[in-house]
């Protein structure tokens, strides 16, 4: 039986002594941690806003993680993010309401088909108390710093106490950005803006105690809150303006379009609504008796939703097709008057803009106390609004629903190894790793950052894959002795170049429409949305590409500082040495890929 070898013989015979080859990157200090292999070490998560995405986060991290601590910093008074911030009348979803909740918290009792703000608001209180995430939300809270620590591994936060002005100091291993982009609103940028002395109101800070009856009122915009609040005003104004620059293409009801054409057809003509798209009684109590009804309704729903993608590739039948049959449902629903249908009706491509089912904005237009103007804003004045043309339309109130501030420049300074990212994408493009991570910046993650699926549906599935994704690398840091991660320069400029030579093939691309797509510009790149349909999203987000990464290892207590294997341990394992595991998990069915 052939003897292993020694370090006292060597394979050419003859006895000579040799010592062990000493391997490149070898550490001389290096010893075994005294740990058996799947300990994770303890790490802080601290996220910032409670929103839907800081929410799911958290339910994320309890599902997949252990020896961790979670908190969420919330600037607000309450959990609910953009729906809680948003409550101009009209305010409501446009993505259908069986699609814009979570998966793991199904609610069966939406009372209409495209929920208003103040019933998602409630499901997201509920889902918070439900799960018994308030423990780990501190509202009035806002992060007003974070600068990495390349010697600790670690951020330092700067946090205010909203309630107090105080501030004070906080760490975390990993800091999740959940702020969001629909959510920094701003106002219009003209001249004289503090000039107008009647009541100037913005959609995201609207005062409950503002009455419009009898008042003459410009609106602002034409987006999708511009579409929402105008009928409402319209009914009971004594005169209302709408100014705005660019068209917009406003959608059918989507049920219409669905019942002849979708996959939910069929489900679809079983559901009773109002003229308003609220749900009957019977209907609501079906979803609640019938599980197999609801679970077919909302997969149908979610179809369809999937399935809205080809529309906006320029060279599809299907953007043709589907920019004919807006055309003339704009067109009826303007009474096929010339003027109007001149000025509303885009002709761009169908999707240069967030397309928005529009219920009542077009017939509100031909109302005889309503008139257009699409036009620049030269400037505010004491009465009211100057156009570029010179004229004045003298108003009580002016609301702009102008938008939000989406230039992805974070809210905060987030200040890495190469400096605030405020700056830099201030100066250049902004560009991430999938969305969610940023070259330069360790241990930092965001929601819907550039280049995410943010106009694809419902946000609610969406941040359930993207805090599965991000928790996925947590994990694999914890366990492996990681210290710090962050995707490398090479790959986010590989996947920047791929973003740039797709988008050309799609309607956010194109010319002539000014977008949120684009940072409110008519040209330029497509920072917001992702290359592809929400299905590819998903699919992308399945396996975790650690090549594309850079890795920083740091050993226990300074032993096998460095080595990536260090992890490996004492040559055991917790699952071996669990009492309640199962150590032969291995024979267990599709356990092993045979």
């Amino acid at each position: 039986m052939a003897q292993p070898l020694t370090n006292g013989d060597h394979a050419g015979g003859g006895g000579a002594t040799t010592e062990s080859p000493r391997l490149p990157n070898s550490n001389a200090a290096y010893t075994v941690r005294e740990q058996p292999l799947g300990t994770t070490r303890h790490v802080r998560i601290v996220g910032v806003g409670a929103g839907a995405s800081g929410l799911n986060l958290l339910r994320t991290l309890r599902l997949n993680l252990d020896n961790y601590e979670a908190v969420l910093y919330e600037k607000n008074a309450d959990v609910g993010g953009t729906w809680l911030e948003n409550r101009y009348p009209g305010c409501r979803c446009d993505v259908p309401s069986h699609s814009y909740q979570f998966s793991w918290r199904q609610k069966r009792d939406w009372t209409n088909f495209f929920s208003g703000a103040e019933e998602i608001g409630e499901y997201l209180r509920e889902v918070c108390d439900g799960e018994g995430m308030r423990e780990s939300v501190k509202t009035l809270h806002q992060v007003v710093e974070a600068r990495w620590s390349e010697k600790d591994g670690q951020w330092e936060l700067v946090v205010k106490n909203l309630e107090t002005g105080e501030e004070f100091s906080d760490y975390a291993t990993f800091l999740v950005d959940g702020t969001g982009i629909l959510n920094n609103w701003k106002w219009p940028d003209v001249e004289g803006l503090d000039d107008f002395q009647g009541t100037l109101i913005h959609t995201a800070r609207w005062p409950k105690d503002f009455d419009h009856t009898g008042k003459t009122i410009a609106v602002i915009g034409n987006g999708s809150s511009g579409i929402q609040v105008l009928p409402e005003l319209q009914r009971g104004a004594e005169k209302l303006y709408n100014i705005f620059r660019t068209p917009t293409w406003v959608l059918p009801p989507r049920i219409q379009a669905w019942k002849v054409m979708g996959q939910a057809g069929r489900i679809l003509s079983e559901i009773e609504m109002d003229a308003k798209e609220n749900f009957s009684a019977e209907t609501i109590e079906k979803f609640q008796l019938d599980p197999e009804f609801y679970r077919e309704f909302v997969r149908k729903v979610e179809v369809e939703v999937n399935n809205a993608f080809p529309v906006v590739l320029t060279q599809s039948p299907v953007q043709a097709f589907a920019r004919a049959k807006v055309t003339e449902y704009m067109t009826l629903m303007l009474g096929g008057n010339p003027e109007l249908c001149k000025i509303l009706i885009p002709d761009f491509p169908l999707g240069c803009r967030r397309m928005t089912p529009g219920h009542g904005y077009l017939q509100a237009l031909t109302q005889p106390n309503v008139e257009v103007r699409r036009s620049e804003i030269k400037r505010f004045v004491p009465e009211g609004i100057e156009l570029e043309s010179g004229e004045v339309l003298k108003v009580d109130a002016i609301v702009c629903a102008t938008g939000f501030n989406t230039s992805f420049s974070p809210r905060f300074p987030i200040i890495g190894r190469d400096g605030n990212l405020q700056d830099r994408w201030k100066k250049e493009t902004p560009k991430a790793y999938m969305s969610c991570a940023v070259d330069g910046v360790p241990n930092y993650f965001m929601f819907f950052g550039p280049n995410a699926p943010i106009g694809h549906g419902s946000v609610f599935t969406l941040s359930e894959h993207i805090a599965k994704y991000m928790t996925s690398v947590i994990k694999k840091c914890q366990a492996e002795g990681v210290k710090a991660a962050a995707p490398s320069r090479g790959a986010v400029a590989d996947y920047a170049e791929h973003i740039a030579a797709f988008m050309p093939r799609t309607a956010w691309a194109a010319a002539g429409g000014r977008s949120w797509f684009k940072d409110g510009r008519a040209d330029g790149p497509v920072t917001a949305l992702h290359p592809g349909s929400r299905i590819h999203f998903f699919h992308m987000l399945e396996r975790f590409r650690g090549e594309d990464w850079e890795w920083e290892y740091a050993g226990a207590g300074g032993a096998g500082a460095g080595n990536r294997f260090a992890y490996l341990g004492n040559g055991f394992s917790t699952r071996e040495l669990d009492p309640e595991g199962d150590s032969t998990w291995y024979l267990n069915e599709g356990a092993v890929v045979r």
